[in-house]
């Protein structure tokens, strides 16, 4: 079982790392649902702290509808990626009638390349049957897919997940997130078959800053051991 730790900071990177995580994914403004993070911040986690990291690119909150703009604005935060070291990028597209955006898709697991290439939780907001948008996206060729299972939490979308696991048959990576916790990793990794869970691990601050738990790292890893 691979686990991957959401780090919105240098610092929570840190806490990820002391916690026993050895991936996470970098982002920034966690409490918006992240954006793209810093370069200098990219290349800290995988050269200071040598942790695999991949990274959420996503210039703006909202939707996961781009503009050519917006577009040619993640393209070159992938670009960015790639030269401060990252692992994989993190990155979704829907068309305007919430299906997958396989022209962008495609477009930018190329760009990426040799990175690896997660779609993320735009998946869970689409408009499409979920199992004939896996094959979309095992076509443009990403490697994972962060789904809750087109539920609130991964616990509430175990039926899906475990559906997704078995039609990917490896051909991708089902990366199960969302309400995450050590209460509940076990059942979620039981009983859908995912090989990678993704939890956030966060709590907040006295001052409403959000940052990754270290003792609550620790605990998701031993639940899985």
């Amino acid at each position: 079982m691979k686990v991957e730790i959401c780090s919105n900071s240098r610092r929570s990177a840190q806490h990820a790392k002391a916690g026993g995580a050895d991936r996470i994914e970098l982002c920034s403004r966690l409490e918006v649902g992240g954006t793209t993070p810093q370069a200098e911040d990219i290349t800290y986690c995988v050269q200071q702290l040598q942790l695999r990291t991949h990274v959420l690119v996503r210039p703006r909150e909202g939707n996961f509808t781009y503009s050519d703009a917006e577009f040619a604005l993640i393209c070159e935060q992938v670009e960015m990626c790639k030269r401060a070291g990252a692992h994989a990028v993190v990155v979704g597209f829907l068309t305007p009638d919430g299906r997958i955006d396989v022209a962008k898709t495609r477009h930018v697991v190329e760009l990426a390349a040799p990175m690896e290439v997660t779609f993320h939780r735009a998946f869970d907001e689409m408009t499409e049957d979920p199992l004939e948008a896996l094959e979309k996206i095992i076509g443009c060729g990403c490697h994972r897919i962060l789904t809750s299972g087109c539920r609130p939490s991964a616990e509430e979308g175990i039926d899906t997940l475990r559906q997704l696991v078995q039609q990917a048959a490896g051909r991708i990576v089902i990366l199960a997130g969302a309400g995450v916790t050590p209460k509940n990793a076990a059942r979620i990794a039981r009983e859908t078959g995912v090989t990678e869970l993704h939890g956030s691990c966060k709590h907040t601050l006295s001052d409403g800053t959000i940052e990754t738990d270290t003792d609550t790292v620790k605990a998701l890893l031993k639940a899985l051991s």
